[in-house]
């Protein structure tokens, strides 16, 4: 008999790297209370440790998630009764980590998980894989920052198309609504998720952070002029800058150290 699993794991396994492992592949990785905590926990971690470079977001098993456990559905339709924001702050925690993020996508991405991916920067899928928004069918009006980050990101008419017709969408159509970043075979979906997790982790991290923060700040509407400006500022008197330039004069790779 499968084992029930478990909360999400954080491993760390290599310098500047971080994977979050979501670990009930019993019970198709869906998210109950005790995870979502977590998982703010882990997102809490992550953001204080200066030396990480890029996240990689997984899970075990046939499927990525199948969405929030619905046993634990609570009254009024709150996803969860002691803490009705509790989903929406958990994907929120990780859109706003300071380093780039990679969702490494199989089998199904179903429910509230497709918002979790969705907060990542960077979403690689198979060729098989499938994704179902059901919130219509059972009717649950999705939190506002899940809709705001689906109009944000894929555009109104793709985020209605998700969320109103409730329909299972294939790996090339969410291609092509800009869901996936990349779509390949199930043997090359682990090079393919190293290939961007190297190139991020070979970015200088003050440009990175920045521009994450800036990118989501103008997609959300949210973009203060002086905060970027700031960052643009941080970033032209940093000592990565000086190391980036050296490093293309001399043809070399540069040696960032986030200063």
């Amino acid at each position: 008999m499968a084992e029930p699993g478990g909360p999400p794991r954080l491993d760390f396994p290599a310098p500047g790297r971080a994977t979050i492992t979501l670990a009930r592949p019993a019970q198709l990785n869906r998210l109950h209370r005790e995870d979502l905590r977590i998982l703010q926990a882990h997102c809490a971690t992550l953001a204080a440790d200066a030396t990480l470079r890029v996240v990689v977001l997984q899970a075990e098993g046939r499927l990525f998630c199948a969405g929030f456990n619905l046993d634990e559905l609570g009254s009024g339709g709150s996803a969860t009764a002691d803490d009705p924001q509790l989903f929406e702050r958990t994907v929120d925690a990780l859109e706003a980590l300071p380093v780039p993020t990679v969702a490494r996508l199989h089998g199904g991405v179903y429910g509230g998980a497709t918002d979790l991916a969705l907060a990542c920067d960077f979403r690689v899928g198979e060729a098989g894989l499938q994704l179902r928004m059901p919130a219509a069918r059972i009717g649950l009006h999705y939190y506002p920052g899940g809709l705001q980050r689906y109009v944000s990101r894929l555009g109104l008419a793709a985020a209605k198309r998700l969320f109103l017709l409730a329909e299972t969408v294939e790996a090339a159509t969410l291609r092509s609504i800009g869901y996936l970043d990349a779509v390949v075979a199930t043997d090359a979906l682990d090079a393919e998720v190293e290939r961007l997790a190297a190139a991020l982790g070979d970015g200088a991290p003050l440009a990175l952070s920045g521009m994450k923060q800036s990118l989501n700040e103008v997609a959300s509407g949210r973009a203060d002029a002086a905060v970027l400006a700031a960052r643009v500022q941080c970033c032209a008197t940093s000592s990565d800058l000086q190391e980036g330039l050296a490093a293309w004069a001399e043809r070399r790779a540069p040696r960032f150290v986030g200063r």
